[in-house]
């Protein structure tokens, strides 16, 4: 291994702390999809993809 670059933070520097994570969707945006989810769901109950969407929209009822 060679030397540190210039370029390369060393261990006494101080670096910044990463910025917080924002949220991607709002509490409405889950609203929305949990209702375009139930619609879809009732469209296809008799389908086994309908378990898939049942926990999908279980899913977005705790996170909204």
């Amino acid at each position: 291994m060679g030397a540190l670059s210039p370029d390369t933070p060393g261990d006494d520097e101080i670096r910044p702390e990463p910025s917080r994570a924002r949220a991607v969707f709002s509490t409405e945006d889950f609203r929305l999809l949990r209702t375009a989810v139930l619609t879809h769901l009732k469209s296809i109950e008799d389908s086994p993809d309908s378990i898939k969407y049942s926990n999908l929209y279980h899913r977005l009822g705790r996170s909204g």
